[in-house]
């Protein structure tokens, strides 16, 4: 596998990467609440500014972009590595919001049943109009969210809660051939997966929590955040502590670990682009850094294109 290559640095902790037709990466900033496009050589440009904490992102239909926004985080710097904490005293509440290509920014939910979301972080639109996507929760100095995955409508029509609770769900992606459902616990360390039935529905057979299967869990102290599923099937989830992207196969085999050329314990995403695919766009948070490196396999296709 080839070293990755720096593509952008100084942002502050890059997240949900979507590669673009024209060649640029459009990434959220957590911690400076703003949508932000790397241009090819480097340069930045503002897209939005929702505020909060823009997380998870993808490509929606008709050129925008769907937002998973936490509402904010605390923050702190060690030895140059910036890092979130708890939810902060000026938090403005979960929700999932679409960003225009003006960079409007519009809120399609933040409630379910009357719930409100909490700390949305990740998702994946699924092609038949619809979308899931991880509520992580909050944590506080005395207690902390339990987390769930919901499904939802991409125009803001409908929301379902679908599993619940999980402890920490953070990446969530689909497999290639659209039957599984992936998902990432991030302090257990552990990936879940569930038979997709149909949009908004899963089959909640096995034994983990909520009914999942265990794909894989990581020894010793690793943290798991978001995640791309390649051609193979493969899940590629970043890796926090050991500063990595974890390869695992469909059958649950450890095929890897990729660090950076600069060690950042907050790996935290991942994404495929490029003309054929195979360009591996990875988040480097603590750091500020994106990279990109060439992926042996091209990346399962996304619903919609940026």
């Amino acid at each position: 596998m080839d070293t990755p290559q720096m593509l952008a640095d100084g942002l502050a902790f890059p997240e949900g990467p979507v590669p673009c037709a024209d060649g640029s990466v459009v990434v959220v900033e957590v911690a400076g609440g703003r949508i932000t496009r790397i241009l090819p050589g480097g340069r930045t440009e503002v897209v939005a500014e929702p505020g909060g904490g823009p997380n998870g992102a993808a490509a929606g239909p008709g050129g925008t972009l769907v937002v998973c926004n936490n509402g904010g985080l605390s923050w702190s710097t060690l030895d140059g590595i910036l890092s979130p904490g708890i939810q902060p005293p000026d938090y403005s509440g979960g929700r999932i919001e679409s960003i225009s290509p003006d960079g409007t920014v519009s809120v399609l939910y933040n409630s379910c049943d009357g719930h409100d979301l909490r700390g949305p972080n990740d998702l994946v639109l699924d092609g038949a109009g619809g979308f899931w996507f991880t509520d992580l929760g909050k944590e506080r100095e005395r207690d902390g969210d339990l987390g769930a995955v919901y499904y939802a409508a991409v125009d803001g029509s409908e929301i379902r809660k679908v599993l619940h609770p999980l402890m920490q769900p953070n990446g969530i992606a689909i497999s290639p051939d659209g039957e599984r459902l992936y998902v990432a616990e991030t302090t257990p360390g552990r990936i879940w997966w569930w038979t997709i039935e149909g949009p908004g529905q899963l089959r909640v057979d096995g034994s983990g929590p909520a009914g999942g299967h265990l794909l894989h869990g990581l020894p010793g102290h690793q943290l798991l955040d978001s995640m791309a599923v390649d051609s193979a099937g493969n899940v590629c989830v970043g890796t926090l502590i050991t500063g990595a992207v974890t390869v695992i196969s469909p059958g649950g085999e450890l095929l890897e670990q990729i660090t950076m050329p600069k060690f950042d314990p907050l790996v935290t995403n991942i994404a495929f682009g490029g003309p054929d695919g195979r360009t591996a766009y990875i988040t480097a948070s603590g750091t500020g850094r994106v990279y990109q490196m060439p992926w042996p396999r091209p990346g399962t296709p996304t619903a919609f294109s940026a």
